[in-house]
């Protein structure tokens, strides 16, 4: 059967897309429940965007290393182990719920005798004791999300370097697209898990639940995934947080793929769920955490369908620039689209062009990259790429939740349509400067990988 009118993705690409989608619960369920726990648990909105960021800002000092081991080692181990501590990290949301929260600790100091050790301890500010800063709740999210950033960065360096392994300038985009829709389409069953089942059965039933996937993941690795990244040589160079490919390709499109997630997943996820509650928008009677669950599954829907679609196209062009510049206009006029929208249909009709301009531009994207990299420096580059993505991604919470506090959501998703028109501007430029012309061919650079 064919794959959008292709042959079927190479068995490795399937388990890596199997792979991948059952870890991706772990990334999706803590969106829909962690703005909304930040009352319950007496979390600033600033803490509560370290918490969905941190995972990101690890990967800043993650990536380049996870992306220099797999040219020197390969592919498999960093992959089955990033999955592994994945699994591992999501369990920890398990145990972060289970701690005692601030108000817990007050209650406990006030019904413990009046000048015991014990009452002095805990009656103490509790961010001023370190036992009680210790067993905090947003602690252990946070150390969670620093353990998810770890196991990330190897997946993802290793997962598109599997994929520009077994691809050539005819399937590349295809096969990018497949493995990049395969990485997010976990993503919205964790939203709709974290949203649904949150309020259905509870936190610690969706976060349960997400965890048992998760570890799945890295046992259909270690079964079906082989190595794929073998070169003739094996360097020897350190491996360090800086050691980034500062290659024009790599740095072109780092900066297409921090607009974009700065907007996608920085802005939008991070505060769509206290869009709705202020807004009243809810969907089939659920709350703000349940309906946010919703949208944002649609919205990596439609991401996901057009990373297969625009990955295909660019297969069949003679260059892949103008599907590039195409999808980051629809990005452009999704968020445009959200900044007015004040009812179900308005917003889903944002959410569908949101998703559409993120996921076309992800096949292309990252098929240009393989098109003008060698291929014994394919995971360094995806690292950097990586790099350029987890920083967007990493600001957008912290920046966006703070100042919607400020000036509203509008002028902020407004602000948010301009990142993917600047990101265009940036790949014509990139482009032009490495290659001579705007419209590059597709196998513009098979000289050097070969």
């Amino acid at each position: 059967m064919g794959w959008l009118g292709v042959d079927r993705p190479p068995t490795v690409l399937l388990a890596v897309i199997a792979s991948t989608f059952f870890v991706g619960f772990g990334g999706g369920v803590v969106f829909p429940i962690l703005p909304n726990l930040g009352a319950v648990l007496g979390i600033s909105a600033f803490m509560v965007g370290v918490i969905l960021s941190a995972n990101r800002w690890v990967r800043l000092v993650a990536n380049a290393p996870a992306g220099a081991l797999v040219d020197r080692y390969g592919t498999r181990k960093p992959f089955v182990y990033g999955l592994l501590i994945e699994g591992i990290a999501t369990l920890g949301y398990v145990v972060a719920l289970g701690m005692p929260s601030a108000d817990s600790l007050r209650w406990l100091a006030a019904a413990l005798p009046a000048g015991s050790v014990g009452s002095i301890a805990v009656g103490a500010d509790w961010w001023m004791t370190p036992i009680a800063a210790a067993v905090a709740p947003e602690t252990w999210f946070l150390l969670a999300r620093i353990l998810w950033g770890l196991g990330s960065a190897a997946v993802f360096a290793t997962a598109y370097t599997i994929a520009a392994d077994l691809s050539d300038s005819g399937s590349r985009g295809t096969n990018m697209g497949v493995v990049r829709g395969g990485i997010t389409l976990g993503f919205p069953a964790g939203l709709v898990l974290g949203g649904i089942v949150s309020s259905l059965a509870g936190n610690a039933a969706a976060f349960t639940v997400a965890a048992a996937f998760a570890l799945t993941a890295s046992v259909v690795a270690h079964r079906y995934v082989p190595e794929t990244h073998v070169t003739s040589e094996r360097t020897e160079d350190s491996v360090k947080p800086w050691d980034v490919d500062t290659s024009l390709p790599a740095l072109t499109v780092g900066l297409v793929n921090f607009g974009l997630l700065f907007a996608y997943i920085g802005a939008l996820f991070s505060t769509l769920v206290l869009f709705l509650g202020e807004n009243e928008i809810s969907l089939l009677g659920l709350d703000p955490q349940g309906t946010s669950g919703l949208f944002m599954a649609g919205t990596v829907l439609s991401a996901s369908v057009f990373m297969l679609l625009g990955g295909r196209i660019s297969d069949t062009r003679e260059s892949r620039t103008p599907i590039l510049l195409t999808f980051l206009v629809v990005s452009c006029l999704g968020f445009l689209l959200l900044a007015r929208s004040g009812s179900v249909v308005d917003l889903a009709l944002a959410c569908v062009f949101i998703g559409a301009g993120q996921g076309g531009t992800s096949g292309p994207m990252m098929a240009l990259l393989a098109d003008l990299t060698p291929a014994d420096r394919m995971g360094r580059a995806s690292g950097t790429n990586n790099v350029f993505g987890d920083v967007g991604g990493g600001l957008g919470p912290m920046v966006s939740l703070p100042l919607i506090d400020a000036v509203g959501f509008a002028p902020i998703y407004a602000a948010c349509a301009v990142l993917p028109l600047a990101a265009g501007v940036a790949l014509l430029l990139g482009v032009r400067r490495e290659t001579g012309t705007f419209l590059p061919g597709r196998t513009a650079g098979e000289g050097a990988t070969e």
